[in-house]
């Protein structure tokens, strides 16, 4: 038990919330969702950005027995509505603190009153049928999180209390986290890996977590002058603070660890950003599917490469169908991997082997020591004149070319072949010749791409992730 004056959670306002008056509100919210017919087994939805109610909601609806279903309030107005017509909640919350959650709300014709009106919080309702409650907690689903969507329609993942308490207790000792430590959350708590492995994480460990609203530069920032100990976002935010720091040093009093997970990390990337926060920089690969932790390098010695580290204690792993290279798809069996998707039983058995094992879809490469090489997803493989291109390689050299500020690679059929396309967005005075002539001295031929795209900016979905297929679709069109 957290001492009750401890603090919790930091909003972006400054606002302080304590560890007792966390279990205090969150014994409220539980009541009021009682009172609007919430039970075990149904759905409670939460449109929102951060703030303090992603914790309040995802741990009352754990009192209820209830799921989750947390949702970027950045969706699109269809967007959100596919996925309340999959999820069916019972009762939709809006925090009111957010702009593009107040706006849904205002378009779903949700009520402000009550217990949850004061806790900052719009709510409707709908009619739903609670699901089947299990005995057992690490069968019993606490979160419906939908995937983000990259490549095609979200699906719904059901994971147990059993994965999230799993995973939040395993981020938070590969962190050290303790009271005292301040954990910025910079990334949407709505998503899997801030959810679980931040959020979650801190408050099991009895640290405080700084809530930023939305992401700036300028905010993240502030938050390290702040006091924040701990920082893990996606490599694309370090690629904006070195662009802010333009080679100075961050003032950042407490900070003690870097983290980076949700997309690959250049090893370039990695080598400046710990030049310029005289830090190591942590590399973590997960996915929601896992709840979401997979492997990090917290765990042996410090790395210079962009491997993604060693698995965590209690998983098992394989390379299902390795080549000649020792290339293979990862499967991963553990306290962490989901249930299955919801109402989607076809597409789990397609995602889960028969003895337990989650297919994960990429491709890795495991070294004697048994630390991780991603080296691409399975179905993003592209096979030019009979070779294999793994878009991550590709978008590895493009990141460290000077001028490309962001790259996506991803492959088309043309007859029986296929090309390689690359997306790039540049810095001022970088041109696309410069960065072919990179790509020549550096890559094979069949490597390089047929086509490099110049964008004015990434399509990307709530989570931070680069929506290949619209750019593949934008250069059809």
């Amino acid at each position: 038990m957290h001492p009750a004056t401890d603090p919790a959670l930091i909003e972006a306002d400054g606002q302080i919330l304590s560890y007792g008056a966390l279990r205090d509100t969150v014994a409220e919210a539980a009541a009021a969702l009682r009172v609007l017919g919430v039970g075990p087994g149904e759905r409670v939805m939460l449109v929102a950005e951060n703030s303090a109610a992603v914790a309040i909601i995802a741990l009352a609806t754990a009192r209820l027995r209830a799921w989750f279903v947390p949702v970027n309030a950045r969706l699109t107005g269809p967007e959100l509505a596919a996925l309340q017509a999959h999820a069916a909640p019972r009762v939709t919350l809006y925090t009111t603190t957010s702009p593009a959650a107040r706006a849904h709300a205002g378009e779903s014709g949700a009520q402000i009153g009550g217990r949850l009106g004061a806790l900052g919080l719009a709510a409707s309702l709908a009619p739903s049928r609670p699901e089947p409650v299990a005995d057992s907690p690490a069968e019993q689903v606490a979160a419906l999180v939908y995937t983000s969507g990259t490549t095609g329609q979200p699906k719904g993942v059901m994971l147990s209390h059993n994965a999230l308490i799993w995973n939040a207790k395993i981020a938070a000792e590969m962190r050290g986290l303790g009271p005292g430590d301040q954990l910025l959350l910079a990334i949407p708590a709505t998503h899997i890996m801030a959810l679980a492995t931040g959020l979650l994480a801190g408050l099991q460990a009895g640290a405080s977590v700084r809530l930023m609203a939305r992401f700036s530069v300028e905010g993240l920032l502030e938050g390290l002058a702040q006091g924040a100990s701990v920082l893990s976002v996606v490599p694309q935010v370090y690629r904006q603070l070195l662009a802010q720091l333009a080679g100075s040093k961050p003032v950042a009093p407490r900070l003690r660890q870097l983290g980076c997970g949700g997309a690959p990390l250049d090893p370039a990337l990695k080598a400046r950003v710990e030049a310029v926060f005289g830090l190591p920089l942590h590399n973590g690969y997960g996915m929601t599917e896992a709840g979401p932790g997979i492997a990090s390098t917290t765990q042996g010695p410090r790395r210079a490469d962009g491997s993604v580290g060693h698995p965590f204690a209690g998983l098992e792993v394989r390379l299902d169908r390795a080549d000649a290279t020792g290339v293979g798809e990862l499967l991963v069996r553990g306290p962490g991997v989901m249930r299955g998707y919801y109402r989607a039983p076809d597409l789990t058995a397609e995602a889960m082997t028969d003895d337990g094992f989650l297919r994960t879809g990429d491709l890795v490469r495991q070294e004697e020591d048994g630390a991780l090489h991603l080296v691409g997803r399975a179905k993003e493989l592209i096979i030019r004149s009979g070779f294999n291109v793994y878009p991550v390689e590709v978008e590895a050299v493009l990141l460290a070319c000077p001028g490309v500020l962001q790259a996506a690679v991803t492959g088309r059929p043309v007859g029986d072949n296929e090309e390689v396309l690359a997306f790039v967005t540049l810095a001022p005075g970088t041109g696309a010749a410069s960065v072919s002539d990179w790509l020549t001295a550096r890559l094979a031929a069949y490597k390089r791409p047929q086509h490099l795209v110049v964008v004015e900016a990434m399509p990307m979905t709530a989570a931070g992730k680069i929506r290949k297929a619209e750019l593949v679709a934008a250069l059809a069109g």
